[in-house]
Parts: structure tokens; sequence; C-alpha cells
């Protein structure tokens, strides 16, 4: 089954209420670097994990054992430290599978959706997935100040390993897992544990989310003030997708490139994940996100 998001660039979109789709101007030495190293890395197929990813945070990764092995981290900066405020997070559309009531079934205002590990069902549904370990941690903070904004919430959802969206995919109509909020620590950190999302075809493959001033104020989509997606690196995809259970993510991969995708195409520096571990012990997927 192909699952397709629609971007909206001069045309409307029917899944994004928002007025507008904007993106703020990117870093101008760090973002072209960036962008120009993804396009070489997508049209010549370089393994992105042969090159240093460095996010807005000024972490650095490279994956360095294809087998599976550990990855080497190197410096991360400060959400308010000497590194340059990161710019604003572009905002992007939240696709035909948000489960926030802007198409169909809303999960935020459901007992339970408050959690951190998102890998089972939740509010009277059984039912959990399996996959790669994936443990994520996105840092938000201000775009203007740098500060950390603690107390924001995240709503965070995507597929399974298989490309399946719970609530909408014919086969998990009746599950509602890979769904859940978080508010933001005093560092402005929110943490979900999850798993590896699949790749389905026309997607790359990247996780959902959107930003709300509080917890109270993530119980009605009317509320959120940002919504975006985090990119995963091909390094890393290319590890989980030769494991048992992502059979079609490694094919639907092998057609599309960050390059190419509707959502990315026109740069992803600002959204691409920074990945760490192996499949054996689990995955951790880092990004500050600024609003």
């Amino acid at each position: 089954m192909l699952f397709l998001d629609q971007r909206r660039h001069h045309d409307d979109d029917d899944h994004d209420d928002h007025g507008g789709l904007h993106r703020d101007l990117l870093e101008t030495n760090a973002a072209v670097d960036r962008r120009g190293m993804l396009r070489v890395a997508a049209r010549f197929g370089v393994a992105l994990g042969a090159i240093q990813l460095i996010g807005c945070s000024g972490a650095a990764a490279s994956i360095t054992d294809s087998t599976g092995g550990t990855d080497t981290t190197g410096t991360s900066g400060t959400a308010n430290g000497s590194a340059a405020c990161p710019t604003k997070i572009p905002e992007e559309t939240a696709g035909p599978y948000p489960g926030d009531s802007s198409n169909g079934p809303n999960v935020l205002n459901q007992t339970g959706v408050v959690r951190q590990d998102i890998r089972s069902s939740f509010a009277g549904l059984s039912g959990a997935v399996t996959g790669v370990l994936l443990n994520l941690e996105l840092t938000i903070v201000s775009a203007s100040s740098c500060t950390p904004l603690s107390d924001y919430a995240v709503y965070l959802w995507h597929c399974d390993s298989a490309g399946n969206y719970s609530l909408y995919s014919s086969s998990v109509t009746n599950q509602n897992y890979l769904r859940g909020v978080q508010a933001a620590d005093a560092s402005g950190k929110v943490k979900f544990t999850s798993i590896y999302p699949g790749c389905y075809s026309g997607r790359w493959p990247h996780i959902h989310f959107e930003v709300y001033k509080s917890l109270s104020a993530a119980t009605s989509v009317s509320n959120k003030i940002a919504t975006s997606q985090i990119a995963m690196p091909l390094a890393a995809n290319n590890l989980v997708y030769a494991t048992s259970g992502y059979t079609s993510s490694a094919a639907n991969q092998a057609r599309i490139t960050l390059a190419s995708d509707n959502v990315f195409s026109d740069g992803a520096s600002l959204e691409l994940a920074t990945v760490t571990g192996n499949v054996n012990n689990g995955m951790t997927a880092a990004l500050t996100v600024a609003v």
C-alpha cells in the first residue's frame, strides 16, 4: 500500500492547516555546505555515515561499522552555549495520518497519550510493535534567544517497520501505537522510546512531530505552534534496513533520496537527526528544534 505525504509549495495542501508554508533562511555557510553535502551524497550514493553530520546543536556523528557497530560521536554544543543560535525549524505538513483530529482520529484527548515509551497501543487498545530500538531525544529551544523551553510539549508519531501508520493503515486501524506526548524538562529535552521507522514508497524515512507550549495546550491541535518532520540519515537507515522486519523498507529506500523527497528536497539540514548506536543495543536519534 502506498502512503504519500503531501507537501504544499505554492499550491494548497489538504492535510496542512497552516495559512502558508514558509521556510526561514538557513544559516548562511553551515546550511549551504550541509545541503550541498546531502545532495552530493544522495546523487552519488555516498553513505552519509562516512561524512560527519553537523546538526544545529553542534553534534557530530559518524557510523563506522556497516555491520552494526558503534558510532563515534563528537563534542556536542549546548542550546544556549557559544554556538550560533539555531534557525527556526522549517514548517512541514503533518501528512495524512496525524491522529490529532485534523484528519479523522484524535489521540490528543485520550488518557495515556502522555508517555515516553510509544511502542504499544493505549487507551483500551492492545498491541505493540517490534523493530530496532530507537531512543529519540529532541531539545526544544527558543529560536530568538537559544534558551531551553522547559515544559513545552511535543506530540510525536511515525510509521512502523512495514511503513504502516496506526489508526489509518488498513491492517492497523485498531491500534494507536507509535504516538505519544511528552513535556520538556528543565534543559528543554523531550525523550521517547520507540522503534526505528520503516521506509514506505514515495517518502524518505522520517518522523512527524508537533510542538505545543504546554501539556494542557497539547490536548487540542488548534494550539500547536510548530509542525515539522525529522529526517533519518542514510547510514543509519542502511544499518537498520539490513535487519529482519525491514525488507520492504530497504527496497523502498533504494528508489528515493533526500534530494528527491517531496518534503526534504529543498534542504534538510535543520531536520536531519544525528543518529548513534547499533542495531543490537539500539539507536539514539537527537535533534535540536528551535521554535
